[in-house]
């Protein structure tokens, strides 16, 4: 693995910060205090990336993506996560799933969504099944050569603009020697469509404005040809396609971490008492040591996970790891600058707390950590025959 950026990278981390700085960061206080973002605003940074070239840029040039490589789209990642995530969810990265779109998905569901025309949410967590998928109650059944939905998923992010949603239920089960087993399948179902119902989530403490919403399904029906992937199948799509939102997670912990970083740096530097910056003591300095030091660590895991799947390489063990670290780090750090800051920490003067608020999901959306130590432990185990 060569561990310098190219031409290319450097030239996509300098566009995507710039960008962040220019059209992101002016904007967060207004969205931390309204809790939403201005559907004009949204627009905005939607045509501004569209414009870049830079939408759907986790899609191959295949189908009109940017084809950047999962290095190159951890960066972009990483360089997003220095801003609010309700602002840079309209950077535009559909669902990597939907390239398991065939026949008529593909001009109705993957290509606008590439192109910016549609937006996507992908709904897997219910109330009585969060990392345990296979638990899941939202069921389907065949009725007159269609399939009927029933149950409702929570949780789920970007459903409130979505267009369409990519949902997986269980279509059947399977006595297996550890118990009943669930059959997954993926349906593509849009917004409007008769027993589909989007709902408005929970308030939650962390991002502010990125919010989270309720489906309810009663009797949806749905055609067949609104089936992703094979019937049955939809636990291979989601192992297939899914882990490289670990890796997203993952970059923008490492970018987060590092916008407080340099926050607590500089005031660390400028910050006087007793006759010298508070840095010079051994208390804020060793802290400053630290979190440097586990920010490169968890930026470099993510990397070496991203470069693995650009290799077709197994990756799921480092992207457990990379997903695992980064969000533990970016908690530590944020707590750590906060402390720096002192009380002034914790004022809304300032984006402190708000970096500490939002820190505490990532050790919970997308895996849980101890979901990523499971991960990585069963992978040690496996080849020992344990």
């Amino acid at each position: 693995m060569n561990f310098g950026l190219s031409e290319e990278q450097a030239m996509i981390v300098s566009t995507v910060r710039s960008f962040v700085e220019q059209e992101i960061y002016p904007f967060e206080a207004e969205v931390e205090k309204t809790g939403c973002v201005r559907p004009e605003l949204a627009r905005a940074i939607r045509d501004k990336t569209l414009d870049m070239g830079f939408y759907a840029c986790n899609f191959p040039e295949s189908v009109g993506g940017a084809g950047l490589s999962h290095v190159d789209v951890a960066l972009v990642e990483r360089e997003l996560g220095r801003g609010s995530m309700a602002l840079t969810h309209f950077f535009g990265r559909p669902q990597n799933i939907l390239m398991a779109c065939s026949g008529t998905q593909i001009e109705r569901y993957l290509l606008p969504a590439v192109r910016g025309e549609k937006s996507d949410a992908l709904a897997m967590t219910e109330p009585g099944a969060g990392s345990d998928i296979r638990s899941m109650s939202c069921r389907a059944h065949r009725q007159g050569g269609d399939w009927v939905l029933n149950g409702s998923k929570h949780f789920i992010s970007g459903a409130e603009h979505a267009d369409f949603v990519i949902v997986f239920v269980a279509t059947g089960e399977d006595d297996t020697p550890h118990g009943p087993k669930k059959r997954i399948t993926t349906f593509l179902v849009d917004r409007g469509t008769p027993g589909f119902e989007i709902r408005d989530g929970y308030q939650s403490v962390s991002h502010h404005g990125y919010a989270n919403s309720v489906l309810e399904f009663d009797n949806c029906r749905l055609p067949e040809e609104q089936v992703l992937g094979d019937v049955d199948g939809g636990f291979a799509v989601m192992n297939e396609w899914l882990s490289a939102t670990r890796i997203t997670v993952a970059a923008m912990a490492v970018g987060r971490a590092r916008r407080c970083f340099d926050l607590g740096l500089e005031y660390a530097a400028e910050r006087r008492q007793f006759g010298q910056p508070i840095g010079r003591f051994q208390g804020i300095g060793f802290q400053l040591a630290d979190m440097i030091t586990e920010i490169d660590a968890a930026d470099c895991l993510t990397l070496s996970a991203a470069w693995r799947l650009d290799q077709s390489l197994p990756a799921n063990r480092e992207i457990a790891s990379a997903k695992l670290y980064a969000s533990e780090m970016l908690g530590r750090v944020t707590d750590a600058t906060l402390q720096i800051f002192g009380g002034a920490g914790l004022m809304d003067d300032l984006p402190i707390e708000r970096f500490w608020r939002d820190a505490r999901v990532e050790r919970i959306w997308d895996g849980t950590s101890e979901i990523q130590r499971h991960i990585i432990s069963r992978e040690l185990l496996r080849p020992l025959g344990a």
